[in-house]
């Protein structure tokens, strides 16, 4: 199957795209979007790709269900456009990040800028029904993105994947340690971030990986 992705990932990927499963897949997701309004629109649906090479990823930020209502998911976990209100989980993203780094809260939830350094922010699954949480389980993304960290973990080095709350750990149980950085801690979500995802410091231990690898940090 010939699917529109960024070049390096098109190469490492093009194996999943042949397989029976993805065609169900796709055809599922076509049909979705021709009876329903589903997020992000369908040129879109690749972003977090297409932002960030493979050969280009640093770290990785793994999401679950993509954001449900009209104007806030556009292909990258946690983002949204410009004049969007920040979710509840980017809010504390942020709290975390000023608490951990200094850093003003910035004007813009927008994560290209991150996504551009070589962060990597995908959901677990990449398209979802407007007004229907979760309402795409199930239907092979998780297979696919299941296919691309272990494309990440098996051909790469010295990546830090953080991990945030039980789904994201059990997905990426499997991500050898011995190669990669990985930071856990609850979801950011407020149902949890005062369990631990508030103090955990994933940015700065990030980036004090990164310097005890010889690699750049990442300005977030």
């Amino acid at each position: 199957m010939n699917v529109e992705i960024e070049a390096s990932w098109k190469l490492r990927l093009q194996e999943e795209f042949d397989k029976p499963y993805f065609e169900r897949l796709v055809a599922f997701v076509k049909d979705e979007y021709r009876h329903h309004t589903v997020f992000p629109p369908g040129k879109q649906l690749f972003h977090a790709f297409n932002t960030c090479p493979f050969d280009r990823v640093k770290a990785v930020i793994l999401g679950q269900d993509p954001y449900h209502e009209p104007g806030q998911y556009y292909g990258l976990c946690f983002s949204v456009l410009d004049g969007v209100p920040f979710p509840p989980s980017l809010v504390n993203i942020f709290k975390e990040i000023k608490n951990d780094l200094g850093k003003p809260v910035p004007q813009s939830g927008r994560l290209e800028r991150w996504s551009e350094q070589g962060v990597l922010l995908i959901n677990s699954i990449l398209t979802v029904r407007a007004h229907q949480a979760g309402s795409h389980r199930g239907k092979g993304w998780e297979e696919f993105t299941d296919a691309v960290i272990r494309r990440l973990n098996d051909e790469r080095n010295d990546l830090v994947f953080m991990l945030w709350g039980s789904y994201a750990q059990k997905k990426g149980a499997f991500i050898d340690r011995r190669k990669h950085c990985v930071l856990t801690a609850p979801h950011p979500s407020p149902l949890s971030a005062d369990r631990g995802f508030f103090g955990c410091r994933h940015f700065s231990k990030a980036n004090a990986f990164f310097r005890s690898k010889g690699l750049s940090e990442i300005n977030w």
